[in-house]
């Protein structure tokens, strides 16, 4: 594809980036929407979820490059990737919300507690993807598998019931 051809489609590069940022947050949101509402019980869901996402950023390298490291630079790119980000979030946070146990977390039903629960989850699967893509030999199951074993058994202890407290 040749620069002519592209800038038919895109003002700029800037409109382009802006285009693949929100592609990509879109393709995570319909993995968390077709894998993590539903009947199945809460450990299969989360399982199956991050496997889907997992899976997404296997077969779309260069989305997790561009979503969680910021390489660019530019405060603005850096701008328009925070504003992309936090549309997406907010899109994917009522699936969370809604989850048993998931005010318990932190002891207290506020907007700050779901903002620390989407941190920590936020946290461990951007920080895994991107250790992953330094990593491609290791096997998408053992990446979800320390995904589950750092988020999923301590939320399910919290959902029994069990929490720490200072």
């Amino acid at each position: 594809m040749t620069p002519p051809v592209v800038y038919d489609h895109f003002d700029s590069k800037r409109s382009l980036y802006r285009e693949l940022l929100e592609g990509h947050y879109a393709g995570l949101r319909q993995v968390w929407a077709e894998n993590f509402s539903g009947d199945d019980p809460p450990e299969r869901r989360v399982a199956r979820s991050f496997d889907a996402w997992f899976a997404y950023i296997e077969t779309h390298p260069f989305a997790g490059r561009m979503l969680f490291r910021d390489t660019t630079g530019d405060p603005e790119l850096a701008a328009m990737q925070a504003e992309v980000a936090a549309a997406s979030r907010a899109a994917v946070m009522p699936l969370v919300a809604v989850e048993p146990g998931t005010f318990d977390l932190a002891d207290a039903a506020t907007g700050e507690t779901l903002d620390m629960v989407w941190e920590v989850l936020r946290g461990v699967l951007q920080g895994l993807a991107m250790w992953w893509a330094d990593h491609p030999e290791v096997p998408r199951e053992q990446v979800v598998a320390v995904a589950m074993n750092t988020l999923w058994v301590g939320f399910e202890r919290v959902q029994r019931g069990e929490a720490w407290r200072p």
